[in-house]
């Protein structure tokens, strides 16, 4: 289903988009174009940037050229300053049978990593089939990014192997195993290697500074979308507690606070606005996309890797969000959330909090559905407990806002996917793993086996 797309420009009012559910925040009202606000610094974030470097025939293969060869890359060599690593091919369509294997140099230093294995299967992660936002002809194929901390030297290297069976992550692979039954790999291999740029800087929250004269239009609308929730230019949506959150909820139903048919809501989390990790606004599409409402939440891994400080999560997501954009050709950052493994946390895609943005993160079930990342990998290691309470926390309000029970089971149609085909009306839980709509081993096995108990923990926030 297409989205309701509503153009950022001169968007000043979150109410202007008429969407469901705009929610009053308990102190936070949108100030009227050119009236003093509460906004963050002047300074917009400083870009960050991509090197995209093409692959090329490693050891024998370099006589058979890149069309024939089984194995790619590049030998060790010096390039500017990165932190997150990533693989992209031409084709949308085509899926990278292999392992990718890298390994990098620590900024201003003589030491490398291990090889480090870079998960291959990330078209499951993508717009809808048939949607707009697939069919722009700038989408590309892709794998996960991963997080390597600040470096300047990379070292890479790609290998066929047979498809698999199922859609599954690969294991690692001996140098020596037979490519005799390969399947080749996708053309167009470039390595894509990204700076997330600075941090913004910090905000005060005690001070009120004048509206920012050098945000950029763009920056305002994104921040204008979730004006009922936060002053513009806020860094921060503030928590509410559970009585604020459905006073504010039977307001925007045109109820009395006083009522005693209080909704199933739980008290609105602490969330990081794009402005509070960063984003550069100019790289994303400047129209907002939507759907017509949220009747579940896909929880996935970033697959980035876990070695990241939560000090770091803000240049996590600038650099996926770059990843996302200038390297796999998506419209904006895939997901709607981000948890980082203290539990923050952070606004994704653009559009506003609250309301029913149409993502790109469940192949097939984009459309009334969100999509959460944890930053991490979980296939072998154990998410956070601060990061599952996060997960809940973050249900519990937006489910709620929809009337969802993060109990229950509700129905969502295909979009077309390796699970379901297009059409298909699917029973799903109304908190699922990505691999529920999808084969794939996202959201890494341990992170999916503390899905029950985010389930019962967000039902508890909403008061069932």
């Amino acid at each position: 289903m297409r989205g309701f797309l509503a153009s950022s420009i001169g968007v000043t009012c979150a109410a202007a988009l008429a969407l469901p559910l705009t929610l009053p925040s308990s102190g936070a009202r949108a100030a009227a174009p050119g009236a003093p606000s509460a906004a963050g610094p002047a300074t917009e974030a400083v870009p960050g940037s991509t090197q995209s470097i093409p692959l090329t025939p490693l050891g024998s293969d370099r006589a058979l050229g890149s069309a024939g060869a089984r194995e790619q890359g590049l030998a060790r060599r010096d390039v500017s300053p990165f932190s997150l690593v990533g693989v992209v091919w031409n084709d949308p369509e085509a899926e990278l049978h292999g392992t990718v294997q890298v390994r990098t140099r620590a900024t201003g230093t003589t030491t490398w990593s291990d090889w480090q294995h870079v998960e291959t299967h990330n078209h499951e992660h993508a717009a809808d089939p048939g949607s707009p936002e697939r069919g722009t002809g700038t989408v590309r194929g892709s794998t996960a990014p991963l997080w390597v901390g600040d470096s300047d030297g990379v070292e890479i290297r790609v290998r066929a192997e047979a498809p698999p069976a199922t859609n599954r992550a690969l294991a690692p692979t001996s140098a020596s195993a037979s490519t005799s039954s390969a399947a080749p790999l996708p053309e167009g291999l470039r390595l894509e290697l990204v700076d997330p740029g600075d941090e913004p800087p910090a905000q005060n929250p005690g001070h009120k500074a004048p509206r920012a004269p050098s945000m950029s239009e763009l920056s305002a609308a994104s921040s204008a979308v979730n004006a009922d929730l936060a002053p513009i230019g806020a860094s921060v949506i503030p928590a509410l507690t559970k009585r604020q959150t459905e006073d504010d909820l039977i307001a925007a139903r045109g109820g009395k606070a006083g009522t005693k048919a209080r909704p199933f809501v739980g008290p609105r989390p602490r969330i990081i606005t794009r402005k509070g990790w960063g984003a550069d606004e100019k790289l994303r599409e400047k129209k907002f996309g939507y759907t017509k409402t949220v009747k579940a939440a896909f929880v996935h891994h970033s697959a980035t890797g876990n070695y990241y400080r939560c000090s770091q999560s803000a240049a996590v997501i600038r650099s996926i969000y770059r990843f996302h954009v200038k390297s796999s050709g998506w419209r904006d950052f895939g997901y709607n959330f981000a948890v980082d493994k203290c539990g923050n946390i952070y606004e994704g895609r653009a559009g506003g909090v609250a309301k029913p943005v149409l993502g790109a993160h469940t192949l097939g079930f984009n459309t009334n559905s969100m999509g959460i990342a944890v930053l991490g990998t979980y296939s072998y290691s154990n998410p956070p407990k601060a990061a599952v309470n996060a997960i809940a926390r973050l249900t519990a309000w937006k489910l709620g806002l929809y009337g969802a029970n993060p109990r229950g089971t509700t129905y969502l149609k295909s979009g077309g996917g390796n699970l379901y085909k297009k059409g298909k009306n699917v029973r799903l839980r109304v908190i699922s793993g990505h691999r529920d709509g999808f084969a794939t081993e996202c959201p890494g096995s341990r992170l999916y086996k503390k899905l029950g108990t985010a389930r019962s923990t967000s039902a508890r926030f909403q008061g069932r």
